[in-house]
């Protein structure tokens, strides 16, 4: 999996820092936040913003599920600078952040507007300037909570592939067949998302299971390494083909006849093999500048 985990690898590359003090019951009143779920926040305030503490509220609520301590979050997020308006930094142009809800991953002000949200849920965070932070000046922050599997309308499993069992925390197995497997690539879907489609040019953010056709057993997942991965679909092709026009918030089957070059399966004991993935797609996007 050289390829995928190296794509992987650059795609995690950078930090959210957030910086604040203690909590102010109730958000500065000329702080105000626009926008659709799914896209990028328009904030609405006078500057200089004079920020002496921490302010934190609900923009919306969350549909999905809960937010749990110690466990994987998917956030998007869009950072001003409060003195100016000008921007600091966003992911919605590139692509989620995965990190453990905890105060080390996220920082104590982050963690504590995230924690008790559910995925769907939009939060706006006023902090004042710290020398430990990224910047000096005072912040205005929103942070939208995404799902961190898929979520959708279950799609009835077709006889002749796998069957798929899913943990608890949504982490899948597969039972094989014992059958010959198809001789070209199959694209199922098993929940059926209603997010943005794939493109071949997306950067996706994805969980997801490898497995043998043969033995049904893993050989890589994002499940048990801890949180979901984005990475360019341009370093996969097998998996654009597979995956384009499929809706973010999806769970996909992608089997991959040996015939089909994945960019991915370097290992001695899958060659030869026809595999299988089991793919939630959480979010999907193109990058400014790339290729279209």
């Amino acid at each position: 999996m050289r390829r995928l985990q190296g794509a992987i690898a650059l795609a995690l590359a950078g930090i959210l820092v957030l910086a604040g003090c203690t909590d102010e019951p109730e958000l500065p009143p000329d702080v105000t936040v626009s926008g659709s779920p799914g896209e990028a926040p328009t904030i609405t305030y006078l500057t200089p913003l004079s920020v002496s503490s921490t302010h934190r509220t609900q923009i919306w609520p969350g549909t999905g599920a809960q937010v749990v301590d110690e466990k994987p979050v998917l956030l998007n997020y869009w950072i001003e600078d409060a003195t100016d308006a000008s921007l600091v930094k966003e992911s919605y142009t590139t692509n989620p952040v995965a990190r453990f809800l905890t105060e080390a991953d996220l920082g104590k002000d982050l963690y504590r507007t995230v924690a008790g949200q559910k995925a769907g849920a939009r939060m706006l965070q006023v902090s004042p300037g710290t020398d430990q932070g990224a910047s000096s000046d005072p912040t205005v922050t929103v942070v939208d909570v995404l799902p961190v599997r898929a979520e959708g309308e279950p799609v009835p499993p077709q006889k002749n592939l796998p069957k798929v069992t899913l943990a608890p925390n949504g982490a899948p197995s597969i039972k094989a067949t014992g059958e010959d497997p198809p001789t070209d690539l199959v694209t199922r879907a098993l929940i059926r998302g209603a997010g943005k489609q794939v493109t071949a040019t997306d950067t996706i953010t994805v969980q997801y299971t490898g497995f043998s056709w043969k033995t049904g057993e893993a050989f890589d997942s994002t499940w048990t390494q801890g949180v979901p991965v984005s990475f360019s679909l341009q370093d996969v092709p097998t998996w654009a083909e597979g995956l384009v026009d499929q809706p973010a918030g999806s769970q996909v089957m992608l089997v991959v006849p040996p015939t089909y070059a994945l960019g991915a399966t370097e290992s001695k004991a899958l060659e030869g093999q026809t595999v299988v993935f089991v793919i939630d797609i959480l979010a999907t996007g193109t990058p400014q500048g790339a290729d279209s």
